[in-house]
Formats: structure tokens, sequence, C-alpha cells
């Protein structure tokens, strides 16, 4: 059996803002009735969150709940728990509209941190980043390729993007956190 590694191995750039290729997560795409008891019940236990309503993500330590869309969730949790996670969906949704899968593999986390976090992702989202608050979440691009991002910690967001694109993705982040192309200078 191989060993998991992350996208880029944890690359890390220190522009006016760090950007950090943050590692392996274990990520699930849950779709189905947002608003059944069943899904109600089974988020809670997989993600120890409520169901979040549009664009919101719910965190509960290292495990999260986002929206995604109408009967879309994106549920968070430690790498090595994801498969275990997966299973305990699947039973709590059996009987049920469903789909669960596991992503984990499939995707790239990224840490845009620093005072001046946010005029990382002002360059290449088209998302009014100034008026995020702690528990929002956008799904959107960041230049050309899908991705979704919420607010992590008072001076950082977390940034989803497809595996596939992870370099593409850090050399965005990269160039936009370059010293001297802030939009806004400190």
């Amino acid at each position: 059996m191989s060993k998991p590694v992350s996208a880029l191995g944890g690359v890390s750039h220190k522009g006016f803002a760090t950007v950090t290729e943050a590692g392996l997560k274990g990520m699930i795409t849950v779709r189905g009735d947002l608003g059944s008891g069943a899904m109600k019940k089974a988020v809670k236990a997989a993600a120890g969150t409520a169901v979040p309503g549009p664009r919101r993500i719910e965190i509960a330590g290292d495990r999260a709940a986002a929206w995604m869309s109408p009967d879309e969730l994106l549920v968070l949790v430690p790498y090595g728990a994801a498969q275990d996670t997966v299973a305990a969906l699947e039973q709590a949704l059996a009987g049920s509209h469903h789909l669960v899968a596991d992503v984990s593999d499939a995707r790239a986390v990224f840490t845009i941190a620093g005072r001046q976090a946010d005029q990382v992702l002002m360059k290449l989202c088209p998302a009014d980043v100034a008026l995020l608050e702690p528990g929002d979440i956008r799904r959107t691009r960041a230049a050309q390729v899908a991705a979704a991002f919420w607010k992590s910690g008072p001076e950082e967001f977390t940034l989803v993007s497809f595996r596939s694109v992870a370099g593409y993705v850090m050399g965005l982040l990269e160039v936009a956190s370059r010293p001297g192309a802030e939009l806004f200078p400190a």
C-alpha cells in the first residue's frame, strides 16, 4: 500500500501574506436533502456540527461541514478518519436518496495568512472578500479554476481546489502575495 502524500508536500511562500499548502485533509462530498432529519443527524455525528445554512461553514475543532449547494455539503475531518466517516454517513443515510464520496485525494488545501491575506484572494476571486464574516464560505474561482474559501482565523483564509490544479493554484497565490503587490499597502 502506498503512503498518502499531499498535492505539493507542504510547500510555502512568504510574501506580504504567507501561503502554504496545508497538507492532507479528509474531505467528503455529501449530497441529499439537507433539511431531512436523517441528514441533520448524520452531519452532527460526522462533523459535530449542524447542517450549515447557505454559504456557511460550521466548524467544530478539526471537523467541519460546509454548504456547497442546495443539496450538497463538504464534510471536513482528519485525513485518517475519512473512510470511517464515509461508512458512518452511508449507514446513517441508508434508505434515503443520497450520495457520499470521499474526495480527500482529489482536493488540495491552502492557507493564506497574515494581516493582508484578504488581498491575495481579492486579486484572484470574483467574490466580495472584504464582506466575508467568520463562518462564511464562498464557492467561486481562483483565476480560471474552481475553488472554495472561507475565513479560518482572524488573519487567515483556507482555500480548497482540485488536486490536479494544485501547482497552478499555488503559483497564483504566490504571485498574488509577492511583496510590493499589495492592493492597499500597510
